[in-house]
């Protein structure tokens, strides 16, 4: 019988609940939302957010790089989202501003990376992972590329312990992904160095979402009502429309704006009361 230990949650495509056991996508959830125009540009794009729409995504993810599989690849350079978290960290890195990243991998659970190309081969296409199994491969190819698993044994994912452990590793540019407000509230507490940048944000209460605003330096609205509300009308800097992604500190808005002073994309730039809206939004924003 396969190995009913070997199982995955993550919370994707409009924070739906998607189980995966052994490479085989077991359950998919309601998804809280019915449109995205980020989904429809996905690399299996999500033309309407329906569960068997979300399960073939998965699978082809799955298909494509060994998500949630011991074949998982790792390593990645390309750029899928203009101002998406680890775009935004691995830029910081080419650009000096960033010496390490706390992000999460499915195989291996908390991580210290400290490439580009391993920030991107994980976090690019991966989001909301909620738990997973550690696989001794995955593991390993991530210590190859110069990561550091934090808990191998258990693939645990926690945020503050793997910002401690970055900072015990003698890492000063520290950034970490960080979807839980009150792990937000931790790491700014206990280190108050690091760029925080809220994700996964869909769902959050106006409680969770102040919280998360008031922490972090960089906050990802995906569709979540609140953290518009809250983080627009406070924001130094948003970037995107329809997916914005808010600059909530001095810090998080030099990191944006250098991003795009050394991109070759052309960039409207303009004075106006935030938060903006535009394009497409995705429905409902909750």
């Amino acid at each position: 019988m396969p190995d009913q230990q070997d199982e995955h949650i993550i919370e994707a495509n409009g924070r739906a609940r998607i189980v995966i056991r052994n490479g085989r996508v077991m359950e998919v959830g309601d998804p809280l939302i019915r449109d995205c125009p980020l989904a429809k540009r996905f690399a299996y794009p999500i033309a309407e957010m329906t569960k068997e729409h979300i399960a073939a995504n998965i699978t082809h993810r799955i298909e494509a790089f060994g998500m949630c599989t011991p074949d998982r690849e790792v390593l990645d350079d390309r750029e899928f989202v203009g101002f998406g978290a680890s775009e935004i960290i691995s830029f910081g890195m080419k650009a000096g501003m960033l010496d390490a990243a706390v992000i999460a991998c499915d195989g291996a659970g908390t991580v210290v990376a400290s490439t580009p190309t391993l920030v991107q081969g994980i976090g690019g296409r991966m989001s909301g992972l909620v738990s997973t199994t550690p696989y001794p491969s995955v593991i390993r190819r991530i210590e190859e590329a110069g990561g550091i698993v934090v808990y191998p044994g258990t693939a645990v994912i926690d945020q503050v312990g793997g910002a401690a452990r970055a900072v015990a590793e003698g890492f000063t540019g520290i950034a970490a992904t960080v979807a839980l407000p009150q792990d937000a509230e931790a790491i700014r507490g206990l280190y108050p160095g690091v760029l925080i940048i809220g994700v996964h944000t869909t769902g959050l209460t106006y409680d969770e979402a102040q919280a998360l605003v008031d922490a972090a330096d960089l906050v990802t609205a995906c569709a979540s009502g609140p953290i518009r509300e809250i983080a627009g009308a406070r924001a130094l800097v948003q970037a995107g429309v329809s997916v914005p992604v808010f600059a909530m500190t001095e810090k998080g808005k030099e990191i944006v704006i250098e991003k795009i002073r050394q991109s070759d994309e052309p960039v409207l730039i303009k004075q106006a009361k935030l938060p903006a809206s535009g394009g497409i939004q995705p429905e409902p924003l909750i």
